[in-house]
C-alpha cells in the first residue's frame, strides 16, 4: 500500500517539514543523552503508537549502531525483561507516559519524572522530553499517512 499523500508535493508543507527535520540531525548528534536511550525511546514510543515505518527505521538503526536482537525484540514488553538498566527503564517510563498522555489524567507522573531525574542530568533531560515529543509527532505524520514499514535499508556505517 502506498502512502496517502506527498506531503513534500506541497511548497509550504515541504519547507516547514524542512524545519522540522533538521531538528533531529541536532539532537541526535549534539545531545549528551546517549544513543542507546535515543534508540531506545525512538523505538518504544513508535510502537506504541503503532508507527511501523518508524519501528522498522529505529530498529535497524539500533542494529547497525551495535543494539543486540534480544533487547530489541523485547522493547516491547521491556517491563518483564531483565535486559534493561534502571536508567533505561526510567527513560522508557518517562516515553510511555509521555506518549500516551491523553491515558492518564495527570500526563507524567511525578514518580516517572523523579525516576528519570535520577539518572539524567538536566541537559539529558530536556534532550529527552524534546525526543519523545518529536518522535511522536513524526509517528503521527507517517501513522495518518499510511506511511508503511519493511523496506527501510540503514545507510552503510562508516
Amino acid at each position: 500500500m502506498n502512502a496517502r499523500l506527498n506531503l513534500f508535493g506541497s511548497p509550504v508543507v515541504a519547507k516547514a517539514l524542512g524545519h522540522y527535520s533538521a531538528v533531529a540531525p541536532v539532537l541526535i548528534g549534539e545531545s549528551a543523552l546517549p544513543k542507546t536511550i535515543q534508540n531506545l525511546v525512538m523505538i518504544r514510543a513508535s510502537q506504541i503508537n503503532g508507527d511501523s515505518y518508524a519501528t522498522d527505521v529505529h530498529t535497524k538503526n539500533a542494529a547497525q549502531s551495535g543494539e543486540s536482537a534480544t533487547r530489541i525484540n523485547l522493547v516491547a514488553a521491556w517491563r518483564e525483561t531483565s535486559v534493561f538498566t534502571a536508567a533505561e527503564c526510567a527513560a522508557l517510563e518517562l516515553a510511555e507516559q509521555g506518549t500516551r498522555i491523553a491515558d492518564g489524567a495527570g500526563g507524567v507522573t511525578d514518580a516517572a519524572w523523579a525516576q528519570a531525574a535520577a539518572h539524567y542530568d538536566e541537559d539529558q533531560l530536556a534532550a529527552l522530553v524534546v525526543f519523545i515529543a518529536l518522535i511522536n509527532a513524526t509517528n503521527r505524520f507517517a501513522v495518518m499517512n499510511r506511511q508503511r514499514g519493511g523496506d527501510y535499508q540503514p545507510a552503510a556505517a562508516v
